[in-house]
């Protein structure tokens, strides 16, 4: 009598996948844009480890992340190396992966566009902010045309008046002979209403600002999906 239980079936390895379905050779033919989120990823993984393959890596990974590309960079290395299969050279490369993927996106968005309004500022910094676990402080360098010409990262962590200092927020935009500046940061809650610490560091900031003649035109706090702006709001 033959037994009517079956054993699991074991993952194809890359490898072991017809040659035109393989994720590597389809970007080839095809084009990176052909490729679905997780081929990519598969990509940058490279090879999948013992039991697993790179596709099944890379579907476990974003699985994690509810299939959020913006999650997924916010994931601490340390969290991505406890998937199976993620290791630290993994776990790395994809972080490398995402942040160049920013950058272009940033370099398309901003070079020579001007920050005209509130909505202008989150399109440049929302992508890269509303995800984030941890608040960042940034403050955006503008030319006589308002047009970017930095990003300064002033601080990573809670935000506070001790740690948001004058001398940190406007010393690149008086090396830039910057004619304006805004303040941007994130709430990782995904609540953007201003707190009585934000309107605190607003002050100090915009009273700085007319010290040295850079005018803060605007706080712009990057919620999840939405934002507040201080000069919307009429809080400057």
């Amino acid at each position: 009598m033959f037994s009517t239980s079956q054993s699991p079936q074991r993952a194809l390895t890359i490898r072991e996948m017809p040659h035109t379905e393989r994720p590597r050779e389809r970007l080839r033919a095809l084009g990176a844009q052909a490729l679905s989120t997780t081929e990519l990823v598969a990509v940058i993984i490279g090879s999948g480890g013992t039991g697993t393959s790179a596709l099944l890596c890379a579907q476990t990974v974003l699985e994690s992340v509810g299939g959020s590309l913006g999650r997924l960079a916010a994931m601490p290395v340390a969290s991505l190396t406890s998937i199976r299969g993620v290791g630290d050279a993994r776990a790395t490369a994809i972080h490398a992966a995402l942040e160049l993927g920013r950058r272009l996106s940033s370099e398309a968005r901003d070079a020579g566009v001007p920050l005209r309004g509130p909505r202008d500022v989150a399109a440049v910094f929302a992508p890269r902010l509303q995800e984030l676990p941890v608040e960042e402080f940034h403050v955006a360098v503008l030319d006589a045309q308002h047009r970017l010409e930095r990003d300064v990262l002033v601080t990573r962590g809670l935000l506070n008046s001790s740690l948001v200092h004058p001398r940190e927020v406007f010393r690149e935009a008086i090396a830039e002979r910057a004619a304006a500046v805004i303040l941007v940061h994130n709430h990782p809650s995904g609540d953007p209403t201003p707190s009585k610490e934000d309107r605190v560091v607003t002050e100090q900031m915009v009273a700085a600002g007319r010290l040295l003649d850079i005018p803060v035109h605007d706080h712009v706090i990057i919620g999840r999906g939405r934002y507040v702006s201080f000069a919307e709001a009429g809080l400057l």
